[in-house]
């Protein structure tokens, strides 16, 4: 009786695992399939349109992994590494456009850098326009995205042992000098996984953009937009462009697993 109910709970786990797996994959698989018969890549490479949000979007989250490194580093660092009153308080803003909805983002970001907004008005006296501009879109992506590489960032450097900081101490390392020929070389394939899921989240960036910087063709239109653009009047120029993002999001996941693996062996 006990081994029948046994096989009983395993086939319904197994069931409920493999319907909840279907429902994850099919509409991907069918996207594919659908980009595969139609041959929607065929007339693609002519369209200007394509060219321009591949373009964009590959300039834009580039500009954005920069940035989340650039701030996001120390800003890991410090959270990792101190204890301060708000430090959680901190962290949980931080973390809060991760399940932020994005068109909650780009409203904020809207009345924050808009002609009118609280910082906006004052760079509109500069002669400074951000909104609907590049400068829009990478805020609005750097906005979405950046939490993913600081989570990651201050994974790694929490996972270091602080026996190995205090042997370098010893040494005579410290300040700079521990972070960069210390800290870093630990830490990097954390950071690496980070910058991985930046991009990533960053290429897929819809919600705050359109928002924030518009949907203007060789400007602001990013591959989400043309997906979103096109896809009544060109269903091919959509499934590819669909295809695209799919086949990059795959790879960057690949590659963040395998540097967070790595990290987590070293830890």
């Amino acid at each position: 009786m006990k081994t029948q109910r046994r096989q009983v709970d395993k086939l319904l786990l197994y069931s409920v695992s493999g319907f909840a797996f279907l429902l994850l994959t099919i509409p991907v698989l069918v996207l594919v399939l659908s980009g595969v018969g139609s041959r929607a890549w065929e007339g693609i490479p002519e369209s200007s349109t394509v060219v321009s949000a591949v373009m964009l979007s590959f300039a834009s989250t580039m500009i954005v992994v920069c940035l989340a490194a650039g701030f996001g580093t120390p800003l890991a660092y410090v959270l990792s590494r101190n204890e301060f009153r708000g430090r959680r308080f901190v962290s949980l803003f931080i973390e809060l456009p991760i399940v932020m909805p994005p068109a909650v983002a780009g409203l904020a970001l809207l009345l924050t850098f808009g002609r009118r907004g609280a910082i906006g008005s004052f760079l509109a006296d500069l002669g400074i326009i951000i909104p609907f501009s590049l400068a829009a879109v990478v805020l609005a992506q750097f906005f979405i995205s950046a939490p993913f590489y600081i989570r990651s960032a201050q994974v790694g450097f929490a996972g270091i042992s602080p026996e190995v900081e205090d042997a370098a101490r010893v040494d005579g390392a410290y300040g700079w000098q521990m972070f960069w020929y210390i800290t870093l070389p630990i830490a990097w394939r954390a950071l690496a996984s980070g910058m991985i899921l930046c991009w990533a989240r960053a290429l897929g960036e819809f919600g705050a953009t359109i928002l924030f910087a518009g949907n203007l063709q060789g400007r602001t239109q990013t591959m989400p937009l043309l997906v979103y653009s096109v896809f009544e009047r060109d269903i091919g120029a959509a499934i590819w462009t669909g295809l695209i993002l799919i086949a990059l999001a795959l790879i960057a996941l690949f590659l963040s697993q395998r540097f967070a693996a790595a990290q987590d062996r070293l830890s």
